[in-house]
Order: structure tokens, then C-alpha cells, then sequence
């Protein structure tokens, strides 16, 4: 933003420059300017306001492209150690956070190691919401019956809030979760206390887990139902075209 900013002001500060100048320059006491009553074209002046435009629409073209290939959410995050893979699911009102090798998940709570790449797997079970973490990453679209992915990275220690950036009805508002990144030590410890917690997240409970609700506290599971975040995305992928065939028929 700073660099397309500087580049539309080569042609912002020129004008006001030149408005002031010709101001004083070819004002009515000015005896000594020059009078050309006759003049309608320059060829330099012609060039230079097509030239100089131009160079600066390629200019901005080429920081589009660099930057949005360079900050591409799909784009992985090279690090020293392998990823932390997370499945993310929005549902109708909260975020569901499955650690699928720690075979663990949390309600609400997005904790992961810093210096470490953080790898989001994202979908949802209800309607269209936007994943988003100010201060730390791109907003990123999670969508019923279909896999979005998101990668980020923190050197160092933070406590941030995310939330649902797209409404998705009365429970819109308290959407929000923490977001928590930690030395691989606290990780540890936390990923410990998730694997003690007494619920497990099978498909009896996520179905209950799943009905619309609003305000919940931080939760943990302390074990995950084999294949649940693909079962969730399939489930949502076989029902669209029977929605379509509805709608159409309405």
C-alpha cells in the first residue's frame, strides 16, 4: 500500500506543484511570461501525460502480481519444523478447532506453538462464514461442502480474538474465539490437558454439538471420531444439489 501510494503521487504532487506555479507564473501583473496566444499542442506534453500513466499502471501491475502470489493464503509457510496441521469448522454460533495428529479438539480456542507454521484447514456445517484473526493473518472464506485452507505464522508469543467476519444471523455478533500462540513447551502442556478432558468428540456429540448455540465457554475433546472433518464436508457436498433442485422447484 505504502509503494502504490508513493507511485500515485508522482502524478498528485506535480499537479499541485504546476497549479501553484502557473498560478504565480502566468499571473496578470507578470509582464516577463511568455504570451503565445496561438499555441494548442506539444507533442512533449503529449508523451509525458501518456507516458508517465502508463508507467505507472505497469509499475502497480507488477506489485499486484508479485505481492498476491507472495501473500497467497494457500501458500505454504517454510519453516524448520513441519507444519501444525488444524481442521477448522464453523458452525451456528462458534469454531470448532480439530488437531487431527493430537487427536484432540476445542471449542472456541485456537492454540498452537510460535515459530512454528500454523496450517488451517477450513469448512463449515451451517452457512457462509469468513475466518478472520486481526493482527495476525488473511481472512479467509469457509464454505458448506467445500475445503478452504489458510497458513500463518507467529515468531513470537500472542493472545489475539478472531471472529466471523460474515453474518450469519442472531448469534453473529458473540462468534468470536481466542487465539493463543504459545512456546512449544505451553503447547505441550496444553495439548496434555485437552487429552484429559472427559468428553470425546464422536458423532453422537458433534451432532448435539452442532445444534445452534451462542456463547460457548472454551471446550475441549479429548479424542476426535476418525474421519469427522471429511465427513462433515461430505455430508455438506452431497446435499447442495438437492438445495439447487429445491429452489428451482420453489
Amino acid at each position: 500500500m505504502f509503494a502504490a501510494t508513493g507511485l500515485m503521487l508522482i502524478v498528485i504532487v506535480p499537479v499541485f506543484v504546476m497549479t501553484f506555479w502557473f498560478a504565480r507564473r502566468y499571473r496578470a501583473s507578470n509582464q516577463q511570461a511568455r504570451y503565445s496566444p496561438e499555441w494548442s499542442y506539444s507533442a512533449r506534453i503529449d508523451i509525458l501525460i501518456w507516458l508517465v500513466p502508463t508507467l505507472i499502471i505497469l509499475a502497480l501491475g507488477y506489485l499486484i502480481w508479485t505481492y498476491t502470489h507472495r501473500l497467497d493464503p494457500y501458500r505454504h509457510i517454510a519453516g524448520e519444523q513441519p507444519p501444525l496441521d488444524v481442521q477448522v469448522v464453523a458452525e451456528d454460533w462458534k469454531w470448532l478447532f480439530i488437531y487431527p495428529r493430537q487427536n484432540i479438539a476445542s471449542v472456541n480456542q485456537l492454540v498452537f506453538p510460535s515459530n512454528r507454521p500454523l496450517h488451517l484447514e477450513l469448512t463449515s456445517d451451517t452457512v457462509m462464514n469468513a475466518f478472520y484473526v486481526p493482527g495476525l493473518g488473511s481472512q479467509i472464506y469457509a464454505m458448506a461442502g467445500m475445503r478452504t485452507n489458510l497458513n500463518l505464522s507467529v515468531d513470537h508469543g500472542v493472545t489475539l480474538t478472531g471472529r466471523n467476519m460474515q453474518y450469519s444471523g442472531r448469534g453473529f455478533a458473540n462468534q468470536t474465539f481466542t487465539v493463543r500462540a504459545v512456546t512449544p513447551g505451553k503447547f505441550a502442556v496444553w495439548v496434555a490437558k485437552a487429552k484429559s478432558a472427559p468428553k470425546t468428540l464422536d458423532r453422537a456429540t458433534y451432532e448435539a454439538f452442532a445444534k445452534p448455540s451462542s456463547g460457548l465457554p472454551v471446550i475441549h475433546f479429548s479424542g476426535v471420531a476418525p474421519g469427522l472433518f471429511s465427513q462433515i464436508v461430505a455430508k455438506n457436498a452431497a446435499a447442495r444439489p438437492k438445495k439447487a433442485e429445491a429452489g428451482q422447484v420453489h
